[in-house]
This record gives C-alpha cells, structure tokens and sequence, in this order.
C-alpha cells in the first residue's frame, strides 16, 4: 500500500487525512514542498500538467522524464528521501492538443500518457473530457471510451519502467471529467457543485468500460475530479461552502475505495481547505497560488533592489529591472494571457501582475526574465540587504531572520513566502498543528 493509497484507506476509517497536490515546474514552489515535507516529516505529492511538461517539452521544456530528475535532484540537495516523492501527471490527456482532429489528438495522448508512467510517475490523471477539433460536446460514455484508450497507455509504460525497477509498486489513478477551467476561470461565471448523480453515473459507466477492455485496474482508481464549489478568476475566489457540498461529499463517502480531489483549490481559506478534507475531499490540488506568493516575494525584492539604488545605499552597476521586463515578456508574447485578462488598459496591466490566475508564470522561465531574476538575486546578495528594509517589504521573513530561523537570503526568503501559503494544505491534510 502506497502514501495514497493509504490516505484512501483513512478517510474510508473516518479519518481526516488528506495530501495537497503541489501542481507547478517553479523551482521555488518545488523547493518550498520539499521543505515543508523535510520539516514534517511527511510525504510531498508533486504534479506537472501536460501543458507544462510533455513529450514535446511543453512550455517549460522538459520531459516527463526531465521534470521527474529536476524534482528528484532538488529532493536530494534539500535533504528528502527519494521515497518521500511522490511525482503525479495532471490533466493527462488530450488537452494540449484540443485544436486538433480526435485521432491525431488521441495519438498524441496516449504518447504523453505512455511517456509520464513509463518514468516513474505513480499518480495518474486521466482527462479525456475536453471535445476536439470541431467536436462541440462528449457524453461520459464517449469520455470513458478515450480514458480507457489512455489507461491502457499507462499501464504499458508501467510495465516497462517495472522491468528495470523491480518491486515498484504500480499507478494509480484519478479520473474525472468535471473540471473547473485549469490555472482558474478568469471572468466570473455560475458556480455549480458537482450532483451526486452525476458522480455516482460516471463511476458505473468508467467502471463498466474498464471492465469490458478487461483493464483490471479499477482497485486503483482512488478517487474521481469534481466541481466542490471552489474556483477563482481575476478578482474573485468562490469560497467552499461545506453545506452546498453536504450532498455531494455524503455520496461520496459511500464510494468503495474512492475519494474526491478537488482542482483549483487555491486562495481558499485554511480552515475552509480543512473542512473539504473533513468531509472527504482528500487530494487538495494547488497551484497558482503558489507561483502567486513566488510573485509576490520577488516583487518585494525588486522594491528592496529599488530602494538600495534609490538611495545610493548599494552602488550596483545595473539593476535587475526585474517588474517591467516580466511585463515587457507578457506584452511581447500575449499568448499566455490574452485569453484569459481583457486587452483595455488599465485595467490588462493591472491583470498582467496582480491577476489571481497568476499567468505570469508562464514567463519566468524566458530568457531574458531569468536573467533578470539571477541579476535581482545576485545584486541583492552582493548588497546585503539592510535588516529595516527587509522590515518593510517581507515582514514574516524579517522576523524569521531576526529570530535565527530563516537566513537573510533572497532566495531562502522566496522560498519560505510559498511555504506560508503550503503550511494551510498541510493543517488541512492533518500534518501540523493549527
């Protein structure tokens, strides 16, 4: 028995235990996880999505099995066992290939999906829900028919990653179709919570087709994506409320071996996010909020930078800049974003830094925002940031530092920003003290 499989097997005892799913390819926030595991003494569920990593690269140009060594290396110098480590593929499926004609998409997934479980991932999420090319709509049947096609891409992967390594324990699995829209809606809309009917629906009918491609793996479905009622856009947050869920959650108990995950539970409440482990939401997914708190520390950085310069404390012969050319990057590649914050300014600049959606993350890893931040970073460390403006801009971190638990250094407190957001999934998911 697995680290979730576990957890299935608590919540099913009545207990509240669950596992955040740290779902992004920043180094900060994969360095934060790491570290919050390493200070519990717990577990770390780390997932890529298939826009981020895929058998083309994705847009962080990695692999599924460079993604796989960047975490695993990362673990290491950060002093986690590799066993601690548990690596998930998120939204695996035909997603990143939606525009295309079904067959050539399928194909394509079924690579992806083959490419992820054949290095190593054991927390697969089937997602074949989206309609393709010039589909406009998929009922469950026609979903759970292409969900089988990419399990049994997994499977295979499986078999071959378990000829190298012997005794590994096989996948699991995750399906599910009602999806809030990935990285967060954007524009307001209804919020709809997932009924009970249609859980327990496309259960039987996944379950029936597994069955008849004679994939006997359904013990390892362990749980199934619904909509609980949480969600963000630009400006918003749909807060959980635990009574609009009550019919929901009550089916699911009831569920022989299967829990809920819940996507786009970022910005919720500490105690709301409790509550859905409570009542049987047990794999929290989070992302953006993450790469939003990486945000928000180095802009604070960057107005450290601004100050010593400023001010004539620091002599730096360049200053990293690092605020307008990430807005520059976003403005010059609009690809990212423009589908999702208006084009009317003010208001698109405003979006482009402050959005909940956080679509700058998608830029920190272009050329020429990178180097900004090394020279942020580098700058900031050759100027030995004086302890009044760390008082200023990162007031927790300031008094980490002052009381020797955190070093004075930029990327630690970056770092340590993303762990204050991660240490509200971990009360949650019952590792820590409230």
């Amino acid at each position: 028995m697995n680290e979730l499989e576990r957890i299935v097997k608590l919540q099913k005892e009545g207990v509240a235990r669950g596992i955040c799913s740290v779902c992004s390819s920043s180094p900060y926030v994969i360095d934060a996880a790491i570290e919050q595991a390493v200070r519990t003494d717990s577990f770390v569920l780390i997932e890529a999505t298939a826009n981020q990593v895929n058998q083309m690269g994705g847009y962080t140009g990695m692999k599924p099995a460079g993604f796989r060594d960047m975490v695993l290396d990362r673990a290491d110098k950060l002093g986690l066992p590799r066993e601690k480590i548990i690596l998930g593929g998120d939204h695996l499926g035909p997603v990143a290939w939606k525009n295309m004609d079904s067959g050539e998409a399928m194909d394509l997934a079924e690579t992806l999906v083959y490419e992820f479980s054949r290095a190593g991932y054991r927390k697969i999420h089937l997602d074949a829900s989206m309609p393709l090319g010039e589909e406009v709509t998929l009922n469950t049947a026609e979903i759970a028919d292409r969900t089988v096609r990419l399990c049994l891409a997994a499977e295979k992967g499986y078999s071959e990653y378990a000829e190298g390594n012997p005794g590994t324990r096989p996948p699991v699995y995750v399906i599910g179709s009602e999806v809030p829209t990935p990285g967060g809606s954007g524009e307001e809309e209804d919020m709809s919570v997932t009924g009970p009917e249609d859980l327990t629906g496309m259960i039987d009918c996944f379950s029936e087709k597994f069955r008849d491609a004679g994939l006997a793996v359904w013990d390892r479905v362990i749980a199934a994506v619904v909509q609980p009622g949480v969600e963000f856009g630009n400006h918003s947050i749909h807060d959980y409320i635990r009574a609009d869920a009550e019919k929901l959650t009550e089916t699911a108990r009831n569920l022989p071996g299967i829990v809920l995950e819940g996507h786009s539970t970022d910005y919720q409440k500490r105690e709301s996010l409790r509550e859905m482990v409570e009542d049987g939401i047990a794999v929290l997914k989070v992302g953006p909020a993450l790469t939003f708190a990486a945000r928000e520390a180095i802009y604070a950085l960057s107005y450290i930078e601004d100050e010593l310069v400023r001010t004539g404390v620091t002599d730096t012969a360049e200053r990293s800049d690092f605020i307008a050319l990430l807005d520059k990057a976003m403005t010059e590649e609009p690809g990212n974003w423009k589908d999702h914050y208006t084009s009317e300014e003010p208001e698109s600049s405003f979006l482009r830094k402050y959005s909940y959606s956080d679509r700058s993350r998608y830029y920190m890893s272009a050329p020429a925002v990178k180097e900004s931040l090394d020279r942020l970073i580098a700058n900031l460390r050759e100027a030995e940031m004086p302890m009044s403006l760390i008082s200023q801009y990162m007031p927790a971190q300031y008094r980490k530092i002052k009381e020797g638990r955190l070093a004075a250094d930029p990327e630690k407190m970056i770092t340590d920003h993303v762990c204050e957001v991660l240490d509200d999934y971990w009360y949650a998911c019952g590792l820590t003290e409230k």
